[in-house]
């Protein structure tokens, strides 16, 4: 395979002719969500009560990360599908439902893997399917669904809480489980179930539609994700001060702005964040591209790093790590690995081994 030895980020052609140019920022916000969740799958998390500096430094990512990750994609199937919805030509409909297959079932087969994580990408490709009838929807339309689904989602959520004591677990479906496990962890019981996480999905859609490219549409994106960010957590922190700490699955759970707590609170917390992040990368393109040309190559990367780790956690880090230094130290190392590699993959070959296989048909070679 040929290389391209004096080829950066900056100023290397997009592999994608005729299409708008590529927003490098996407690609670096892209790059800090799988940092972010590698270092929240690395562990270990905070005890209860725990304040200190170290531990809500290293709690930073848990429960923004992977929203960070989920907004992406909206905002990716939007861009992807741009020129469908606006010149009317056909939509790369092949293209989605083969990612869709292939992030569900790689998702559901790395889950056998003991590394003791949930795996994302399952669910990743169940909202593909969800987001495919709705890519030529107006705008005002996707924005209402979200909307339902963000006030909606948690209250049914708690209610099947409220009925049976088997709703959430927390764990990812496996090649292993029977079919119908698969569906009820998939749509409710999961990590990342998708009658909560369609809401953040179908919101990155949205904003996909923005002209992301301008400068007053970066600044609303700062202003907007700030405001949203801390008007959710203000909210919640006054509430659980005024009411306390919610325990259990009561509607008392609703004022949570706890990390994966599937509130309504966390979910405006934590898209503000993602928001706010994405703004500031894309009205600092120009210094992203020449400073962080290394993050962009990790963003571009994302899916080949996201499940090299899964590898590196069950073959070479599980059971631990065991205390938070050493779970400092191995997040670090992995990031800084995957991130050199990724940089020196785009360069020298370009597409990542396994975002190859993101088209329809794959593209397996150059």
């Amino acid at each position: 395979m040929p290389s391209m030895p004096h080829t950066s980020v900056a100023d290397s052609p997009d592999r994608s002719a005729g299409k708008p140019r590529r927003l490098r920022g996407l690609d670096a916000a892209r790059a800090i969500a799988i940092i972010g969740m590698l270092a929240v799958n690395v562990g270990p998390r905070k005890d209860t009560g725990d304040t200190e500096l170290a531990v809500v430094i290293y709690d930073i990512p848990a429960g923004r990360a992977s929203l960070l990750f989920m907004i992406l994609a909206g905002i990716g199937m939007s861009l992807m599908t741009k020129r469908s919805r606006e010149t009317g030509v056909p939509l790369p409909w092949q293209t989605i439902l083969w990612r869709a297959v292939l992030l569900i079932f790689s998702g559901l087969a790395l889950q056998m893997l003991s590394h003791d994580v949930s795996v994302i990408l399952t669910y990743y490709g169940i909202l593909f399917f969800c987001g495919l009838p709705l890519l030529r929807a107006p705008t005002w339309l996707v924005t209402t669904l979200a909307t339902i689904s963000l006030v909606s989602g948690p209250l049914i959520w708690l209610f099947l809480q409220q009925q049976t004591s088997t709703t959430f677990d927390f764990l990812a479906p496996s090649l292993a489980d029977p079919l119908w496990t698969m569906v009820h962890s998939t749509l409710l019981t999961g990590a990342y179930p998708v009658l909560i996480w369609l809401a953040p999905f179908l919101f990155g859609i949205v904003l996909g539609r923005l002209q992301l490219a301008e400068h007053a549409t970066q600044l609303r994106l700062i202003v907007w994700g700030a405001v949203g960010m801390l008007l959710a957590s203000g909210l919640s922190l006054t509430l659980v001060g005024i009411y306390g700490q919610p325990t259990g699955y009561g509607w008392d759970q609703l004022i949570s702005g706890e990390a994966h707590s599937m509130m309504p609170l966390w979910l405006i917390a934590g898209s503000g964040a993602a928001v706010l992040l994405i703004g500031i990368f894309l009205r600092a393109e120009h210094w992203v591209v020449h400073r962080l040309s290394w993050l962009v190559s990790a963003g571009r990367l994302s899916l080949t790093i996201y499940v090299a780790h899964l590898f590196v956690l069950a073959w070479l880090v599980r059971p631990g790590p065991e205390t938070l230094f050493q779970g400092y130290m191995i997040s670090a190392a992995m990031s800084v690995f995957f991130v050199v590699a990724a940089h020196i993959w785009w360069r020298q070959i370009g597409l990542g081994p396994l975002e190859r296989l993101l088209s329809w048909p794959p593209r397996l070679t150059r």
